[in-house]
């Protein structure tokens, strides 16, 4: 996984690209109507019951904006909240709490909804061993933030990008020739370039989890779109050789049955990609 220091600079370079795209040369409808000198209060206020996600990512961004912006927390991150609820308040220049406003709420907004659905699979997973796990699956440009909502949601991220673990799938071992070829030349390349990276390897049928388990390396095998019998098939054969993971036709029917085969995750890309917006707004207060 990337280190803290790395996500750290994806969420800085998250806040310098949105800022640019929505504010270019200069906010002029606040510009216009409102005085340089004008301070004022708004509080960002729940319109959709659900889990408050990115309060600590509005509070850099509102520090980027403006750094004497005076913020204050009622609801942290990772809390339940309901419609009504006042979750932060920001007092200092009115303009430049205008400024900060669309982004903090879009991503505020995104990040809720999925912390929102990673909650519901965590609970469904309770009483098992099995963890939830995001993908790659997410929206190009804002993958840091997104993937600290999974987190907030109570699931775990995945790898962050293609150079923080070695993931061979279905294409990389066709390609590769085979599954034997594609490991082999990867735990060469591995020592070569002398990178220390994990090695997952995905698996269509029990055959090809046997290709796997008879090479040497491998980290965690991966059971794609793998029915529930065989899944238990798999997780005997493994036998904690290896890590195992479930991914394919993972929803909120399934996860339960799947994390019940024994499995030490299961993995979903709709935890990201298939989420609505949690309502937010910014009010004013006069």
């Amino acid at each position: 996984m990337i280190s803290e220091q790395q996500f750290q600079a994806e969420l800085e370079q998250i806040i310098i690209n949105a800022i640019r795209e929505d504010v270019g040369d200069g906010d002029h409808s606040s510009l216009a109507c409102i005085p340089i000198d004008a301070n004022g209060k708004a509080v960002v206020l729940v319109k959709e019951d659900g889990i408050i996600a990115g309060v600590e990512f509005a509070k850099m961004i509102l520090n980027y904006v403006d750094s004497q912006l005076q913020v204050e927390v009622f609801i942290k991150d990772g809390t339940e909240v309901n419609i009504g609820d006042i979750v932060l308040s920001i007092t200092g220049s009115s303009q430049s709490i205008l400024k900060a406003e669309r982004f903090m709420l879009n991503a505020m907004q995104r990040m809720s909804a999925i912390a929102t659905k990673t909650k519901v699979f965590a609970e469904l997973l309770k009483g098992t061993q099995t963890k939830i796990l995001d993908t790659r699956k997410t929206t190009p440009g804002i993958r840091a933030i997104e993937k600290w909502a999974v987190r907030i949601g109570g699931g775990e991220n995945h790898r962050f990008a293609l150079y923080d673990m070695i993931m061979l799938k279905d294409n990389h071992i066709d390609f590769a020739g085979g599954i034997k070829q594609a490991i082999e030349k990867t735990n060469a390349y591995l020592k070569e370039n002398n990178k220390d990276l994990k090695i997952i390897v995905e698996a269509r049928n029990l055959d090809e989890v046997k290709q796997i388990l008879a090479c040497n390396n491998v980290y965690r095998i991966l059971l794609d779109n793998f029915d529930f019998a065989t899944t238990k098939q798999a997780v005997e054969l493994i036998g904690g050789q290896c890590q195992t993971e479930s991914s394919g036709n993972i929803n909120e029917n399934t996860v339960r049955a799947y994390a019940e085969c024994g499995v030490n995750y299961v993995s979903s890309g709709a935890l990201t990609h298939s989420v609505h917006n949690m309502d937010l707004s910014l009010k004013a207060m006069i």
